[in-house]
C-alpha cells in the first residue's frame, strides 16, 4: 500500500494531460470546503435538548462555533508541518491520510453530539477533521504549480476555487440531513393552557404527576425553529435536531470522494514544461517582482517578506471568518426582526450557499487576474475595497432598524458578497504571491508553514465576533429591561427583574422575548449587536494595507545557489 501512495509511483508519463489533475484537486477542496458551512450547524448544536429553543443544558453560540474555529487552528497546525512531508511523499499519501481525519473526525464529532459530550465535538471536528482539513489543502496546491508553471495564479485559483465552493454543496446538503432526521419534540400546549413555574431561572411544568423542564416558543422564536411548529411549550429531551445523525452521514460521504480523487493524483517529471512555453525573461519578471531565484524553506522564514505575507494572510482572513463562522444567525438577527416575511431560516441558509458561491468565485477570478495585474495590486485592492465595505455594514444594521426597507438587505447582500469574493481571493492568490517572492522549489512547504496564519485568524475572528456580539447582546437587554414594567417582566418569566442574571444563563430571557412585552414603539436592538466587530474588522485590513504597500523583492543574500538547486530533493 505505502508503494501504491507513494510520488514515485504517481510521476505521470509522456503525454499526459495535465488538465486531468485539477478535477481532482477540485473534488478534495470541495468536501473539505464545506467547513465554511458550518453556521448551518449552530441552530441545531444549540438546541440538542430543547430542539425547538435552547434549553439551560445545552450549548451556546460561542462554544460550537469554537469548535470550528478549533478545525481552523488545526488545519494551520497540520498544513505547516505537513508541507515538508508532502515534499517528500507526494500529494497522494497526504490526500488519502486527509480523507481518514476529515471523514473519521466526522464520525467522532457525531458520537460527541449524541452522548453530548462537546470534548468529543472538540476532539472529532475540530482536531482529527482540522488536520485532514490542512492535509487535504496543501495536497494539490503545490502540484497544480508544478502543472501549470504558466498560469500560476489561475491554477492555485482552480484548487483553491473548490475550497471556497465547498459550502455551495454543502450547506443545502446539510439542510437537507438535518430536516430529513429531525424529530419534533413533545408538544405540551399553548402557554395559557399549561401551568408553568420557575426555579433558578429555568421553566418547568407537570407532566405526568412531576415538574419536569420545558421550553416556551414565543410568536418571535418560530421563525428561529429548525422546523417552525405551533407557540406553545414543549417537553425539554424529547424529538431530535438531527444534527449528530447528519454528522454520521457526511462522514462517510465526504470519506468516499476523497479517497477517489486522492488516487487520482499525478505529478510531473523533474525536468516537464508545457509545450511551447518558455519561461519569462528577467527584466520582465523584476517589474512584476517575480523572482527566477529559489529560497530555502528554512531560510524563507528568515526574510521579512515572509512575515509580511504572514501578517496580511492572518487579518485578511481575520476579518473574513469570524463573519463566516456566524453568517446564518448574523443575517437572521440584522434583518429577521425587521424583515421577518424575507428573512426566515430558509433565506438565512441560502445566503450561507451563496456566500459560498461568491467565495469560490473570487478564488478563481483574483488569482486569474493577479496573472495580469501582479499579486501586490490585487491585494491592494482587497484591503483599501474591504475597509470601506466592512465600515458600510454597521450603518446599513442602523438604516434598516430604524427604516425597515428591502433596499437595505440588497445593500447589505452585495457588500458581504464582494467582500466575500476578496476573502477567497487572498487564499487562492498567496501561493502564486509566495511563488514570485521566493521562487517555486519550495512553495509548496513555504505555503504551509505560513498557513499558521489561518490558525491565528481561526482562534481571533470567531473570538473577536462572539465576545464583541455577547457583550452587545447583555448590554441591549439590560437597556430592554429597564423599559419594561417589573410587574409585566415578572408575569411573562414567573420570576423578577432582580433574578436577570439567572434568567439570562438559562436562556429564559432573550431579546425577543422581551420585545414581545416592551412597550409600543421600542426599537429591536438585535440588528445592532454586530456593529462593533464590523469597526474592527476594518481597522484590522488597514494594518494588512500597509504591510502589502511595503512588500519588496527578497535580498539576494537569501536565494540557493545553482549548486544547491541542483542537490537539493526537496520540490513543489
Amino acid at each position: 500500500m505505502a508503494g501504491l501512495l507513494s510520488k514515485e509511483h504517481i510521476v505521470a508519463g509522456p503525454g499526459f494531460n495535465r488538465w486531468l489533475v485539477p478535477p481532482a484537486a477540485i473534488a478534495v477542496h470541495l468536501c473539505i470546503g464545506s467547513v465554511y458551512a458550518w453556521s448551518i450547524y449552530n441552530p441545531a448544536l444549540i438546541k440538542q435538548f430543547g430542539v425547538v429553543a435552547s434549553a439551560p443544558e445545552d450549548w451556546n453560540l460561542r462554544e460550537v462555533v469554537w469548535v470550528f474555529t478549533t478545525a481552523i487552528v488545526f488545519l494551520g497546525l497540520a498544513a505547516a508541518f505537513a508541507g515538508k512531508w508532502l515534499e517528500k511523499v507526494g500529494p497522494r499519501m497526504v490526500g488519502v491520510v486527509a480523507a481518514a481525519l476529515w471523514g473519521g473526525g466526522y464520525l467522532v464529532g457525531g458520537l460527541g453530539i449524541v452522548t453530548h459530550q462537546l470534548w468529543l465535538l472538540y476532539l472529532g471536528y475540530g482536531v482529527l477533521g482540522g488536520c485532514g482539513l490542512g492535509l487535504g489543502y496543501v495536497s494539490p496546491v503545490s502540484t497544480l504549480i508544478r502543472w501549470f508553471p504558466d498560469r500560476r495564479g489561475m491554477a492555485t485559483g482552480m484548487a483553491i476555487m473548490g475550497f471556497g465552493g465547498g459550502a455551495m454543496i454543502g450547506a443545502p446538503l446539510k439542510e437537507y440531513f438535518i430536516r430529513f432526521y429531525y424529530e419534533p419534540p413533545e408538544f405540551l400546549g399553548p402557554v395559557d393552557q399549561v401551568n408553568l413555574v420557575t426555579e433558578a431561572g429555568k421553566r418547568l411544568a407537570e407532566v405526568g404527576g412531576k415538574l419536569q423542564e420545558v421550553v416556551v416558543v414565543t410568536a418571535k422564536d418560530v421563525a428561529n425553529m429548525i422546523v417552525p411548529g405551533p407557540e406553545g411549550v414543549y417537553l425539554v429531551g424529547t424529538g431530535s435536531t438531527g444534527v449528530a445523525q447528519t454528522f454520521f452521514t457526511l462522514g462517510v460521504i465526504y470519506f468516499v470522494i476523497m479517497i477517489v480523487a486522492s488516487f487520482s493524483y499525478r505529478v510531473p517529471a523533474e525536468d516537464w514544461k508545457p509545450e511551447g512555453w518558455t519561461p519569462p525573461d528577467e527584466s520582465h519578471a523584476a517589474r512584476r517582482m517575480i523572482t527566477p531565484h529559489h529560497v530555502h524553506i528554512d531560510e524563507a522564514l528568515k526574510t521579512p517578506q515572509f512575515y509580511q505575507l504572514w501578517l496580511m494572510l492572518c487579518l485578511n482572513v481575520t476579518a473574513g471568518i469570524g463573519v463566516i463562522g456566524v453568517a446564518k444567525t448574523m443575517m437572521k438577527e440584522i434583518f429577521g426582526t425587521t424583515l421577518p416575511t424575507i428573512v426566515d431560516s430558509e433565506f438565512a441558509a441560502f445566503y450561507v450557499v451563496m456566500i459560498s458561491v461568491f467565495n469560490m468565485v473570487g478564488r478563481f477570478f483574483w488569482a486569474s487576474i493577479s496573472d495580469y495585474i501582479g499579486r501586490k495590486r490585487t491585494y491592494f485592492i482587497f484591503f483599501a475595497l474591504g475597509t470601506v465595505l466592512y465600515l458600510s455594514i454597521p450603518y446599513t444594521a442602523q438604516q434598516v432598524s430604524a427604516h425597515p426597507a428591502v433596499v437595505w438587505l440588497v445593500y447589505f447582500y452585495a457588500a458581504t458578497m464582494i467582500i466575500f469574493t476578496m476573502y477567497g481571493g487572498g487564499f487562492s492568490t498567496i501561493p502564486a504571491y509566495l511563488a514570485d517572492i521566493f521562487g517555486t522549489k519550495y512553495v509548496g512547504g513555504i505555503h504551509g508553514r505560513l498557513l499558521t496564519a489561518w490558525s491565528t485568524a481561526g482562534v481571533l475572528g470567531p473570538l473577536i465576533i462572539t465576545s464583541l456580539r455577547e457583550s452587545s447582546m447583555k448590554e441591549a437587554i439590560t437597556k430592554l429591561v429597564e423599559r419594561i414594567d417589573p410587574a409585566v417582566f415578572e408575569r411573562t418569566f414567573g420570576a423578577g427583574i432582580d433574578q436577570l442574571d439567572a434568567l439570562v444563563e438559562a436562556k429564559t430571557v432573550t431579546i425577543a422575548k422581551l420585545m414581545s412585552i416592551a412597550p409600543p414603539g421600542t426599537v429591536d436592538p438585535t440588528s445592532s449587536l454586530y456593529n462593533t466587530p464590523m469597526y474592527v474588522m476594518a481597522s484590522l485590513l488597514v494594518v494588512a494595507l500597509i504591510a502589502n504597500a511595503l512588500m519588496r523583492p527578497v535580498h539576494p543574500k537569501h536565494h540557493m545557489t545553482p549548486e544547491e538547486v541542483a542537490n537539493s530533493d526537496g520540490h513543489s
